[in-house]
């Protein structure tokens, strides 16, 4: 072999085991990059700030009293933000006020988690005047659902995980009625190991996928499109769940998430409730199963369809950017929260 060739041959080969090492490596900082930090988990003595950063909680004070009582039966404290119950036209308080508590609760050591009294419509309106410096450096759970997707969104840019789950107007109810709602809560506030499993649907597309899973309300996720909130769901298993909407109208935002390239390496899909479907003049002349299929049929990835999780009394609890593995088949689908 003359020098050279051998030279050639040294330089292609080194070259050759340089990209596949970057390449390596690449994969890695991506796999790290999709692991969202986890706040630590609550233990007895912990305090738990109580806010509404949306609608307004107008007649709504047995419901936090009974928030506040089931924190103190699981041994933690509670604090109830100083401006929880103003009224500022549609909203609990004014956009400052509800920062303020909200960011107070970001701020203070003390407080281990931040439960959201309700939703309805506001969050948006603060998410860019929230400073979440000291939240970086002792992070804590952020708990709700429906309208609270938002902050979820902003905290899961930042790279943290929070709880989609039960809130305090939710207490109105019976609490015989919504076992599985404040149980699942409690053991994703506490981290008592979590799994579901799912009734088989005929709608299922089946497949076994493990990834951290994302998402919330279909209509907050739509609305985010474009911002610095809206959430990167690559290698990630995306949760939707919807209330009060037209069959058309679910059609739309899934379009147009689609069209976002919302989908593109989405890792699988999980179906949550979507209730009080309204009524069209003119009737969309599929199920809400089949209209979410339609959307996807030109993706791979599994889909599972009766996660009890949104606005139905039975809201089970999710840790979003937690790893979780799906496995979808004939008989059941199966989301187990790795430890």
């Amino acid at each position: 072999m003359s020098k050279n060739l051998l030279i050639s041959t040294l330089f292609c080969t080194v070259l050759f085991f340089g990209i596949q090492f970057a390449s390596a490596q690449n994969a890695d900082s991506q796999k790290k990059d999709l692991a969202l930090k986890q706040p630590l988990y609550l233990k007895t003595g912990d305090t738990v700030a109580i806010v509404a950063p949306s609608g307004i909680l107008k007649n709504r004070i047995a419901e936090i009293e009974r928030a506040k009582s089931l924190l103190k039966s699981w041994g933690l404290h509670a604090v109830v933000g100083d401006h929880v119950f103003n009224q500022g036209r549609h909203f609990a308080g004014t956009d400052d006020e509800r920062c303020e508590d909200f960011q107070n609760a970001l701020d203070n050591p003390k407080i281990s988690a931040i439960w959201c009294a309700r939703g309805g419509y506001g969050a948006v309106r603060i998410l860019d005047k929230l400073d979440y410096s000291k939240f970086k450096v002792n992070p804590k759970w952020i708990i709700g659902y429906s309208d609270i997707t938002a902050l979820h969104n902003q905290v899961h840019t930042l790279g943290f995980q929070s709880i989609h789950a039960m809130m305090c107007t939710n207490l109105q109810d019976d609490t015989e009625t919504i076992k599985e709602t404040i149980s699942t809560f409690k053991n994703a506030l506490f981290g008592t190991p979590t799994s579901y499993t799912l009734k088989a649907s005929k709608y299922n597309k089946l497949g076994t996928v493990s990834a951290p899973i994302t998402g919330g309300n279909l209509t907050i996720l739509h609305t985010m499109l474009g911002s610095n909130t809206s959430i990167d769901t690559s290698g990630k298993i995306l949760f939707i769940e919807e209330i009060g909407e037209y069959k058309y109208h679910i059609d739309r935002m899934l379009q147009s998430l689609k069209r976002a390239g919302y989908f593109e390496n989405c890792k699988g899909l999980i179906i949550g409730d979507f209730t009080k479907v309204k009524k069209n003049t003119t009737p969309w002349g599929s199920s809400i199963e089949q209209l979410i299929l339609d959307v996807l049929k030109d993706y791979n990835f599994p889909i599972a369809f009766g996660m009890h999780a949104g606005h139905a009394k039975d809201n089970r609890a999710l840790i979003l950017g937690k790893s979780v593995n799906l496995t979808v088949n004939n008989s059941q689908s199966t989301i187990i929260f790795k430890n």
